[in-house]
């Protein structure tokens, strides 16, 4: 009798604690969510409040509310609150498209950053505004379709009998190289009202952030982060490599494909939008990955963590060092280091997430 009232119980002392493991991490990845927006919403509010003139939070709110506040009006409603939301609506873009081609391939080293698609479109933005003097929602125009050609041409180049994260990282790093020469080139060919203004493009800055980018972008964020949310189930099959996710039922090239796409997409149009902000999309999966600690999908967390580098360099930027630098000159300070440490890193760990 005792050993029949025993075993069951023995039996379900496993699974119990499987089941309480799995409610600790969700617990965890939900804690971690939380705090990352409220952070981002405290950063935001910094921003809008503080500045060169600043605004009780009170003004702000009946700002955004749509109520008029002398002085607020303009420099809240017309020059903070679209630069505040470009930075957020980048940083997902940026930190959810970077986190995908990391997860997929990986390896963190595989960034767009790193790999050329960034290239893409900045080659293709200098070229437009030296060679043919576009601006606007035509440049936008010109750095996606360009993002995505490249991303396409590094795809068809690493193909051989599918898809191998390695190969696609070096021949990426190699067709990055080579944009990095046509962007140099035509460079020192440009007349130089033309360079100046393709290096204010090519740092990364929020200075051109007002509300006719803000709505295309955000249209653009809208369609594209719930599909890539969509596709995080065949994602995280990729991460255990390609038999893994064959066995789960997922096809590795035919997710891999319809993941790079979107993947691309999110990062050529924050890139459009804002400039190759240097090593958001590097850094923000990796500092999810060290928040969650496994606990969850790192799709969302990343994309907060991007918003948050995108705001805080911003502001830090504009108000924080004495002189003004763009956001991409902070965040490539940031990275810079970050990128050497885990170069050394990798050599022991393979460099995966």
């Amino acid at each position: 009798m005792t050993a029949t009232l025993t075993t069951p119980a023995s039996a379900a002392a496993p699974g119990a604690l499987v089941g309480a493991g799995r409610r600790a991490r969700s617990r965890r990845w939900r804690l971690v969510l939380v705090v990352l927006v409220v952070a981002l919403l405290a950063v935001t509010l910094l921003t809008l409040c503080v500045g060169e003139r600043s605004y009780s939070p009170v003004d702000v709110f009946r700002v955004v509310l749509g109520q008029h506040v002398d002085g607020a009006s303009f420099t809240v409603g017309d020059l903070r609150l679209p630069r505040a939301l470009t930075g957020i609506l980048v940083g997902i873009a940026f930190g959810m498209g970077g986190v995908m081609f990391q997860t997929m391939l990986r390896n963190v080293l595989a960034s767009p950053d790193v790999i050329g698609i960034s290239a893409g479109s900045s080659a293709a933005a200098v070229v437009a505004i030296t060679a043919f003097s576009i601006s606007g929602p035509a440049l936008s125009a010109v750095a996606v379709a360009a993002g995505i050609g490249v991303a396409g041409v590094i795809y068809a180049l690493s193909w051989r009998r599918g898809v191998h994260g390695t190969r696609l990282i070096l021949i990426g790093i190699a067709v990055g190289a080579m944009l990095d020469s046509v962007i140099s080139y035509t460079l020192s060919r440009a007349a130089i009202y033309d360079v100046n203004e393709a290096m204010r493009w090519l740092t990364g800055s929020l200075n051109s952030a007002f509300w006719p980018v803000v709505r295309p972008l955000a249209v653009a964020v809208a369609v594209l982060a719930p599909l890539a949310t969509v596709l995080s189930r065949p994602l995280s099959a990729l991460q255990l490599g390609d038999d893994a996710s064959t066995a789960l039922g997922v096809s590795a090239d035919r997710s891999r494909l319809v993941l790079l796409v979107v993947a691309v997409a999110l990062v050529s149009v924050g890139t459009a939008a804002a400039g190759p902000i240097a090593f958001v999309a590097f850094l923000a999966g990796p500092i999810a990955h060290r928040l969650v600690r496994g606990s969850g999908p790192l799709l969302w967390p990343a994309a907060l963590v991007g918003a948050l580098l995108v705001l805080v360099g911003d502001y830090a930027g504009q108000h924080l060092l004495g002189l003004r630098f763009p956001v991409g000159v902070v965040t490539g300070v940031l990275g810079a280091p970050y990128l050497l440490w885990l170069l050394a890193r990798s050599n022991r760990s393979g460099g995966s997430l």
